[in-house]
Order: structure tokens, then C-alpha cells, then sequence
């Protein structure tokens, strides 16, 4: 074991004040590191992804298929002139891009990376990120005030509003799931996952994917997390709510007469924020760092497997496509095939048991491939959805998802005081949603009446 990945947090209160403040510093200095290659590895993979579904070219040129574009436009950022215009006020202009990462990095101090470990180990670790995470609302207000131009405040404004509003919705499915898990420690909700069964059926066997917080109440689990996901995109200005930098409207919002670096940190929290939210969905949805199968060994062996394939598709192709194919193919293969293959690779995967190197390893693999999935659903539809409008927006907001979150939090509440409730309730919730779906879409549209004519 490494003593930064898997420190003893006891030791660490017990030891002398410069050891625990050098290795706070050895943590904050890796995520610091880690947040600004994640964002400009980020930047490159969305203007690839949106090349490749408007059909052009996109980066090419520096380095191999443009793999090494995200470094020039770092360089370019670092050596460009820091502009502050004359008429910002000068002390919260320069403040504000650092108030908006701040909230961003130390939200990253609680997000449950492995089995049993975080950066930081919170008892109340869901309260803290929301509310460190409320800075970058304080942070983008500054911004706009301080810049002095009508365009940066109404960007500033709507963002603020923006946040604050979705905050409700998501706060809302966020209590719901931890009437399921009981504990605000993220860590805990996360090991709560390894086992459990849609319904609170069966506590004492393993189901895999089934103990998912997504499954556990059914329909209503399955419209919490859509909610959260929505909401998430709005916390985070993605398209389609990317209006407080509407460039159509507002130049670029609150960033307008920002610069070189100052301008660069920005984007560092948005996608440290994508990040964010999408830790957030993994831990209390997706099963957190636990792999969707029955134990370590499993999937260990599958993604093993999986890579291997995906690495030789793209190395004979050169195409993403054919790797995310043959990738996808090898898991489904190996998940058929497990029951042959498993009690092999446990003797290599799984051996230590699941406190072992080897399965907290495979723990912080799994929790980023889903945590990633969900940022790359982000940029998916940033090139697919239309933005919406500052009234539609609000109104998806308040009539839409609170009500819709309200009605989550009854019916997981309801759930988990019995069984039989949570099984009724989510087969009403499958006859609504069909209804609505046959209302909605399959219904044939019908020619709007006519506007009443107007004399002269």
C-alpha cells in the first residue's frame, strides 16, 4: 500500500502537526494536478466528440490526431495577457475566478474514490459538498458585478438563480436516497450498495447491478435519478441550460471581460463541477466504486477482457468507434462466459480480499469509468439538445421536477416503511409513465385552432 492512497486517517489525527499538514498538502497538491489534466484531457475529448457529430475535422494538428492540443491551448492561456478592463472593481475581478475552482477542488475532498476511502474522511460528507459547492454561486456573482458591463451581470444573475432554483429538486431526491441509506457519509452510502435487493428484499445476499440505488425503489428510484441528472446539468450551466453564457445573447455571460488565465479558471470548475456532480449520481445511484457484478475477482477478469479487446480493435482500426464496439462486446462475452472463467482469476484479482491493493485499485477504476460516463452524457447532448429559454427553464424547474421530487421522497419514504408500499406505489408510477408516454408521444399531433381573425 501507498501511504497517500490508502492512509489510516487515526494514524494521521495521532501524528505530529507537520506530518498531517504535509500530507494534507501531498493530497490537495494531486487533486489540484489531477482536476487540471482532467479538464484539458476533457476540453480535447468534447471538441472531438463534436467534430465527429457535425462531421469535420476538429483538432489535428498538434501532436498524434491532435492528442496534444489541450497542452498548447494551456500554454497559450498561461503566456497570455491578463486584460482587466478599467472599469471592473479590481480587488473582486481578480477574486472571483478563484472563489468559483475553490468551491469546485474542495468539493472533491469527500468524493468516495475507492472501497472505504476518500481524501478526506466526512461524517456528514453529502451536507459538506453542497455546501462547499454553494461558493461558486457567491463566486459567479462576483464576477459579473465586478466586471462593470451589463452583459457579465445578466449572465451572473441568471446563473445565480439558475442554481439556487435546481438546488431544490436535487436536494429533494438527495433526502429520498438517504432514507435508503440511512448516513450522510459518502463512503458508507457507497458500501451500502455492495449488497441489498430492489425494495429492501433480501438484505443478506449479493445482487450485483440490483443493489444499485437507481433499482432500489423501483420507477421512482429510476425518475429520482433522471431528476438529479437534469438538475445536475443546470447546477453545472450545460447545454441545454447553458444560458448564463449564452453566446447569442450575453457575448459569454458572466466571463465576458475575462482573459488568460483568470478566464482559464472557469472552465477548470465547470468541468471539476461535471466531475463533481457525476461522483455525486455514481455514489448514491450507480453503486459507487462496487463493480456490476458479484465480486472484485469478476470484474477484474471482465474489464481485463474488455480493454484487451477494445486496445486491439483501435490498434488494428484506429477508430473509436470499432474499440467502444469490440470494448463493449468483450465485457458481454466475459459476463456469459464468468461462470467458467471466474474461479480462475480469483486466485489473481480477488485473493487479498476486498481491503486488498488490488481491489481498492479496481474500486477507483470503476468509480471513475461510470463517473466519466455520466460527464461524456454531458457532452453528448451539449451537441444535441437546443438551449432553453430563461421562462422555460424555470418553469421545467418549479411545475416539472420539484413536484416530481416531492412525489419520489413520499414514495421512497412510504417504501421503505414496508415493502408491499414501495411494490404498489412503483407499479402505479409504471402505468403513469406509460400513460404519459402514450399521451405525449405516440398520440397524433393535432393542427392548433385557428387565430381569430382581426378587422382593420
Amino acid at each position: 500500500m501507498t501511504p497517500l492512497a490508502f492512509i489510516s486517517w487515526e494514524a494521521l489525527r495521532n501524528a505530529p502537526w507537520f506530518m498531517a499538514l504535509a500530507a494534507i498538502f501531498a493530497v490537495c497538491f494531486i487533486i489540484v494536478n489531477f482536476i487540471a489534466v482532467y479538464a484539458g484531457v476533457n476540453t480535447l475529448l468534447e471538441r472531438k466528440l463534436a467534430a465527429h457529430m457535425q462531421s469535420r475535422v476538429g483538432p489535428y494538428q498538434v501532436g498524434p490526431h491532435g492528442s496534444l492540443q489541450w497542452l498548447a491551448d494551456a500554454l497559450k492561456l498561461m503566456f497570455k495577457e491578463d486584460v482587466i478592463p478599467r472599469d471592473t472593481d479590481k480587488a473582486l475581478f481578480r477574486l472571483a475566478p478563484y472563489i468559483v475552482f475553490g468551491g469546485s477542488f474542495a468539493a472533491w475532498a469527500a468524493l468516495p474514490l475507492t472501497v472505504g476511502w476518500s481524501p478526506a474522511s466526512f461524517n456528514i460528507g453529502i451536507l459538506y459538498v453542497l455546501a462547499v459547492s454553494a461558493a461558486v454561486v457567491i463566486g459567479i456573482l462576483m464576477a459579473g458585478w465586478s466586471s462593470g458591463s451589463k452583459w457579465s451581470l445578466f449572465g451572473a444573475m441568471r446563473s445565480a438563480a439558475q442554481i439556487v432554483s435546481y438546488e431544490v429538486p436535487i436536494g429533494l431526491v438527495l433526502i429520498g436516497m438517504l432514507l435508503v441509506y440511512g448516513s450522510l457519509d459518502m463512503v458508507e452510502i457507497a458500501r451500502a450498495q455492495e449488497h441489498g435487493a430492489p425494495f429492501g428484499l433480501a438484505q443478506d445476499r449479493t445482487f450485483g447491478v440490483l443493489s444499485w440505488g437507481v433499482f432500489r425503489h423501483g420507477v421512482f428510484s429510476i425518475i429520482g435519478f433522471l431528476i438529479y441528472y437534469i438538475g445536475a446539468l443546470a447546477e453545472t450551466n450545460r447545454t441545454p441550460f447553458d444560458i448564463p453564457e449564452a453566446e447569442s445573447e450575453l457575448v459569454a455571460g458572466y466571463h465576458t471581460e475575462y482573459s488568460g488565465m483568470r478566464f482559464s479558471f472557469f472552465f477548470l470548475a465547470e468541468y471539476a463541477n461535471m466531475f463533481v456532480v457525476a461522483a455525486i449520481a455514481t455514489t448514491f445511484f450507480l453503486g459507487g466504486c462496487n463493480p456490476p457484478f458479484m465480486n472484485h475477482a469478476h470484474a477484474g477478469a471482465t474489464l481485463t477482457a474488455a480493454l484487451v479487446l477494445g486496445g486491439f480493435a483501435w490498434g488494428a482500426t484506429r477508430s473509436w468507434e470499432w474499440a467502444a464496439l469490440a470494448l463493449s462486446a468483450g465485457a458481454g462475452a466475459m459476463l456469459m462466459a464468468g461462470p467458467f472463467l471466474w474461479p480462475a482469476t480469483d486466485v489473481f484479482w480477488g485473493g487479498g480480499g476486498p481491503d486488498s491493493p488490488a481491489a481498492k485499485a479496481q474500486g477507483l477504476l470503476w468509480f471513475f469509468v461510470k463517473a466519466f460516463s455520466l460527464v461524456l452524457l454531458m457532452m453528448w447532448l451539449r451537441w444535441t439538445l437546443p438551449r432553453y429559454r430563461v421562462d422555460q427553464l424555470m418553469d421545467l424547474c418549479w411545475k416539472k421536477l420539484t413536484p416530481l421530487a416531492f412525489l419520489c421522497l413520499f414514495a421512497i419514504g412510504v417504501g421503505e416503511a414496508h415493502w408491499a408500499g414501495a411494490v404498489a406505489l412503483s407499479a402505479a408510477g409504471v402505468l403513469f409513465m406509460l400513460w404519459l408516454f402514450i399521451r405525449e408521444v405516440l398520440a397524433p399531433e393535432h393542427a392548433p385552432a385557428p387565430l381569430p381573425r382581426v378587422s382593420p
